[in-house]
């Protein structure tokens, strides 16, 4: 093989690698936009049997623009309702609080991932959510407006890590 014909081997290798990995990230990725909202990994947790209520957490919300704007409501066609909700302690006891908004600063990004106090509360669910499942949520926005995201049913990665070093 010459020289010319090893870089050229090289490169088209090199190109081929890079658009595997292209292809790669873009299938992973799970993000959406509305606006000047960027809306970043939509998840629910599965849900047990029996049990009525499931939620929906989000990497994040990234409001890119410079006016505020708030989170005022949700659906899904899982669920009879969606809820806005935050954890509080009060006292010893942990609590659930349905709020009418979620504030997101321009400029900023809002984590409403699991283990945090902001969620989404999936109220009447139809069925139980399970792993691997993904359904419609649709997002409504003061600004920006209404978006439609795929949520994908998930172990969140803390559980999956303690469920790993149970013994």
């Amino acid at each position: 093989m010459t020289s010319s014909s090893a870089c050229r081997a090289a490169r088209w290798t090199a190109a081929a690698l890079l658009g595997t990995l292209a292809l790669f990230g873009s299938a992973q990725a799970h993000d959406f936009r509305v606006g000047e909202l960027s809306i970043d990994h939509p998840y629910a947790t599965p849900s047990l049997p029996g049990v009525k209520t499931g939620a929906v957490y989000l990497r994040g919300i990234r409001n890119k623009g410079s006016a505020p704007d708030r989170l005022i409501g949700a659906s899904t066609p899982v669920a009879e309702r969606v809820e806005l909700h935050t954890r509080q302690i009060d006292g010893d006891v942990l609590r659930m609080r349905e709020v009418p908004a979620i504030a997101l600063p321009a400029g900023q990004e809002v984590q409403l991932r699991h283990g945090q106090p902001q969620h989404l509360m999936l109220v009447g669910l139809k069925k139980p959510l399970k792993v691997g499942e993904r359904f419609d949520l649709t997002l409504r926005f003061e600004r920006a407006g209404e978006t439609t995201v795929k949520a994908w049913v998930q172990q969140p990665r803390a559980a999956a890590d303690d469920a790993a070093h149970k013994h």
